[in-house]
């Protein structure tokens, strides 16, 4: 037996998937294998399957792998690649960023960017390969580093190979949590195809139609593949159940909605985003004329005095709140509660699934150059446009026309109070465009018992982010003015001020003449460009004979260059953007080299319970330029023990250095609401209903919060950089081990693997309100080095600026089992073949410092504890019929909320009320036929995903669960709604 292929234009790579398949139950369904097995029978070609670089007829990997084929796409209603692999329950236990999430957060790789994190350990320590090969990152801003599946096509794809264990002894440091090795199309295969997919309701329409041509030729092959795919707008209005951001209270006693119900409509009270209001920041004692928490909203229909008081007068008193007539106090109490605006026209047309074009070019060939020696290349050209639109609040801060010094352009506004008009509008919005280019050439070749390979990598991500902006020249510098800014300019950008009618409630409610919104606003333009530069070689073959058959080696080389480096427009530059992120410029660079080697060990032969006992080992060496070096391994047995069972182990280490933005992002500010981070509103109240822990509230009474603070202003100002010279390197533990099943009596397959890994120092980047929250529930308050990375206003107690960054944590601790089945059956009326496969996760916990309790979100929202895909088929003649299921278990947030406790039950303003924390499971199904016009070339796949148009878990808005709408806000669950697809191909 030989580790090595000779290199022949005899059998197409095609072959090598029936010897992978065998360990990987997923894609037994979706792979027509009868005449492959034929002809695979004939010679056994060795392959090299992702998990090892020995090659092998890889029919018995020790290695968990799961092999999804593309094709599955088609009938299952997928139309990209980052849908096909969230689909993967290695990754559908996890919240996973995508298209959508880019616009609701920012996130890591810039609007309109996808990444893929298996185990929901982070794409950081997830290693995507393109034919073997690493794919280098895309996207924009200067948070990128890792690989964007928008840049391939599923139309240029034959198979994705995805191996659940950590690998960094073999393929480098960020193959921490698993590798995913995506194969593209070779052979002869030709086609034009198109495909689309029309949710029932209008938005997030999709259209996609390519070509690829492929051709074998005496000593060698090529394809080339064009690709064009828009994705359309889905916007926030769209859907109903994002569209209102109900509080979804429910009466204990009666089990009824417990609501406010807004009078003006008579459903439900909306609580988005509060428009048109001022804020008011009331200096009267006791007996005042300002509700506790009150705000000032304009009547705009003139009614609302049909359903709340206006503001008490006392000519005598000039301490009270004296308005310009038509003002209402709002949002203190249950009734105006219910009528205070915060449902405006412009969050229907916000942008939550962004229009995305995409337009690809790859190609790829290979040509013999001697019978021994083959040069081979790849390249890929992609552009990605992605287009978004918003909306905001902004503000300043103002004098009434008689308190403190003053502003005469406050008139009508008097009483012992200062004011912060909240404006919205909807300049808000980017356009992302981002080039992304990737070549690869290499040799490969044999001699004697040897194979070897050399390959170049070469990637280019160039991306380019218009944002629309509100300048910060315009705002800040007359804050608390005392009269007009006419007849000077701008610090910053140096043109003429005008005053700006903060108090006029056409300005508030978003209607902004031509002359103040050009003083506001503006528009920027932003660069990123991420390069990746390799070169690996590695050489592969038998050492020498032992009875059991011959050990295999690997023995490589690799050098690895990347560099970063993102210019942010002009006004993020000079610090006048109000409101948005600011950042300097991003720039770094690092170089990696490493040496590598793996050896096959086979023990054991034709024993009783042992027909075949292997060990694998492998090693590296890795030296990183911006950090150092550390050493690497991985352990393995794989074990058949007899009647079709096998036993499969392992143990490995990684080391992975920080990632160049972790070491070198510039400060970064973005901005977050007081609410969502300080623990110490209202901790008096919360003391008393359970909500806030007995360590909390001594520690704000510490630290001078009054009991019954309301929270100051609207946001904090967070700020975010790199950590160079002060993180350390990642380390990690990988454990698995895994029982396989492939019984010779009948066509059944079972695996069952459990898995452990176990990241130490892990590098991350705390939340606000993480550093805010661990400061007061730390039993060292007043020495806790966390409370001095934020400040206080000593004015209104607001948090103002929460100073974050990336450090090293304790320990992030995964762990779980994956089980999959398979069973393939030949029926009277055709082929029947069903497989399911499962993930349970028994631990998903982070520990933030050596001296912190481990935080387990094992079965929260994000965190299901269980997933699972079934996928039935049915051949009949020229006809396939196809159902899949896809499972998201049970999850609840009572515990989390109750601080370890359970707890179902909140107030609101004063009355308890039920709370819904927890969503059922969840499945989604897909039914599909396709008609096979084998005469004239053609195959037709019509189907309906989310057939039963399953609306996403309904939460309350108390809990910490992230909402949009009142619907839960995470990756596994549909936000679309039902929608059909056609796929119609030709082949020539």
């Amino acid at each position: 037996m030989k580790n090595f292929a000779p290199i022949t234009r005899k059998k197409p790579l095609t072959l090598a998937v029936s010897c992978v398949l065998a360990s990987s139950m997923f894609s037994l369904q979706a792979q027509q294998q009868n005449d492959e097995t034929e002809k695979a029978e004939e010679k056994t070609e060795r392959i090299q399957v992702v998990g090892s670089r020995i090659r092998t007829d890889g029919l018995d990997q020790a290695a968990p792998i799961e092999v999804i084929n593309a094709s599955v796409a088609a009938s299952q209603g997928i139309s990209n690649l980052g849908e096909l692999l969230r689909s993967s329950t290695v990754a559908a236990g996890s919240n996973q960023i995508t298209a959508a999430a880019s616009t609701a957060f920012v996130t890591e790789g810039g609007t309109g960017s996808e990444n893929i994190s298996l185990r929901g350990l982070g794409a950081n320590r997830t290693l995507i390969l393109l034919n073997g090969r690493r794919a280098g990152p895309a996207g924009t801003r200067g948070q990128v580093s890792s690989f964007d599946p928008n840049v391939l096509p599923l139309s240029a794809i034959d198979r994705i190979e995805i191996l659940k264990d950590g690998a960094s002894s073999l393929y480098g440091s960020d193959a921490v949590a698993g590798v995913i090795n995506i194969i593209t199309k070779k052979g002869d295969e030709s086609s034009v195809n198109f495909n689309t997919s029309q949710p029932t309701e209008s938005g997030g329409e999709n259209y996609q139609l390519n070509a690829t041509y492929g051709r074998t030729f005496g000593r060698g092959s090529f394809r080339v593949v064009g690709d064009y795919k828009k994705q359309q707008e889905l916007a926030q209005g769209q859907r109903s159940f994002f569209n209102c951001a109900e509080r979804y209270y429910f009466d204990p006693a009666t089990g009824e909605r417990a609501d406010p119900i807004d009078p003006r409509t008579g459903n439900y009270h909306c609580n988005d985003l509060l428009w048109g209001h001022i804020w008011i920041y009331d200096y009267q004692g006791a007996g005042g004329n300002v509700p506790p928490g009150a705000k000032a909203q304009y009547d705009y229909d003139g009614d609302l005095a049909n359903y709340i008081p206006g503001f008490a007068t006392d000519p005598s008193n000039p301490d009270f709140m004296v308005t310009p007539p038509g003002w209402f106090p709002v949002a203190y109490d249950r009734a105006s509660d219910a009528v205070a605006n915060a449902d405006h026209p412009f969050q229907d047309r916000e942008t939550l699934i962004p229009e995305n074009e995409l337009i690809t070019a790859y190609a790829q060939g290979d040509y013999e150059l001697s019978d021994s020696v083959m040069l081979y290349g790849e390249a890929l050209l992609n552009r990605r446009t992605t287009t978004t639109n918003g909306y905001r609040q902004f503000w300043s801060y103002k004098y009434n026309e008689d308190f403190f010094a003053g502003d005469p352009l406050s008139e009508g506004w008097t009483g012992a109070q200062w004011l912060s008009p909240t404006a919205i509008t909807d300049h808000s919005g980017d356009k992302i465009t981002v080039d992304y280019r990737r070549f690869v050439l290499g040799l490969n070749g044999d001699f004697g018992n040897w194979f070897w390979d050399i390959a170049y990598q070469d990637s280019h991500s160039d991306g380019e982010y218009q944002s629309k902006l509100i300048y910060e020249d315009a705002i800040s510098p007359y804050n608390f003015a005392s009269g007009s800014c006419v007849g000077e300019v701008t610090p910053i950008r140096g043109v003429p001020c005008i005053d700006v009618p903060w108090l006029d409630p056409q300005f508030l409610a978003g209607n902004i003449t031509g002359e103040v919104r050009d003083f506001l606003f503006g528009e920027q333009t932003g660069n990123t460009v991420y390069k990746q530069q390799s070169l690996e070689g590695y050489i592969t073959g038998d050492l020498f004979e032992l009875p059991a058959g011959p050990i295999g080696v690997v023995v490589g080389a690799s050098y690895q260059r990347d560099s970063i480096e993102d210019t942010p427009g002009q006004e993020t530059l000079r610090a006048n953007t109000w409101g948005q992120t600011s950042a300097g410029i991003t720039e770094g660079k690092h170089n990696t080299r490493a040496v590598f080697t793996e050896l096959q060990i086979p023990f054991l032969r034709d024993m009783p319970f042992a027909e075949a006992l292997d060990f694998n080992i492998s090693g590296r060496y890795t030296d990183v330029s911006s950090y150092g070096s550390d050493y690497t391994y991985k352990v393995g047995a794989n074990w058949q023990i007899g009647q079709g069972f096998r036993l499969r182990a392992s143990r490995g280490t990684s080391f992975r250095s920080p990632a160049l933005f972790e070491l070198y992002l510039n400060n970064q500010t973005s901005f977050v609401g007081q609410r969502a981070i300080d623990p110490c509103i209202n901790w008096g109240d919360g003391l008393e209903a359970g909500t806030t822990s007995e360590i909390v509230a001594n520690n704000c009474a510490a630290d001078g919060i009054p009991a019954d603070f309301g929270g100051g202003a609207i946001s904090a100002t967070v700020t975010t950089g790199g950590g160079a010279g002060q993180l350390e390197a990642e380390t990690s533990v990988a454990k698995t081990i895994g029982l396989v099943w492939l019984p010779e009596f009948t066509e059944f397959s079972a695996s069952i693997d459990y898995f452990n890994i176990e990241i130490t120092g892990e590098v991350t980047n705390l939340s606000a309100g993480q550093i805010v929250g661990n400061c007061y529930v730390s039993e060292t308050f007043s020495t806790e080095p966390l409370c001095t990375q934020f400040d206080r206003d000593p004015t209104d107690l607001r948090i103002t600026n929460v100073r974050g960054g990336y450090l090293n944590i304790a320990t992030q601790v995964n762990r779980g089992i994956d089980m999959q089945i398979g069973y393939t059956k030949d029926t009277p009326i055709g082929q029947f073949r069903a497989t399911y496969q499962h993930t349970r996760q028994l631990e998903a916990s982070q520990q933030l410092f050596a001296t912190s309790e481990p935080i387990d979100r094992t079965g929260e929202f994000g965190r299901p504890r269980d997933v699972g895909n079934l996928m039935v088929e049915l051949d009949y003649e020229d006809w396939t019929f196809n159902w899949t299921a896809r499972y998201t278990g049970e999850v609840s947030n009572y515990t989390r909320y109750g601080q370890g406790e359970y707890r179902d039950t909140g107030f609101y303003r004063g009355d308890e009320v039920k709370l819904v924390l927890h969503s059922d499971a969840v499945i989604y199904h897909a039914f599909s036929v396709t008609k096979d016009f084998s005469d004239a070339g053609i195959d037709v796949t019509f189907g309906v995903a989310n057939a039963f148009d399953k609306e996403p878990p309904k939460v309350s808005a108390i809990g910490g669960v992230t909402r949009l709408g009142t619907s839960a806000f995470y990756s596994q669950y549909d936000w679309l709604g039902r929608r059909l697809f056609l796929n119609a191909t030709y082949s020539f």
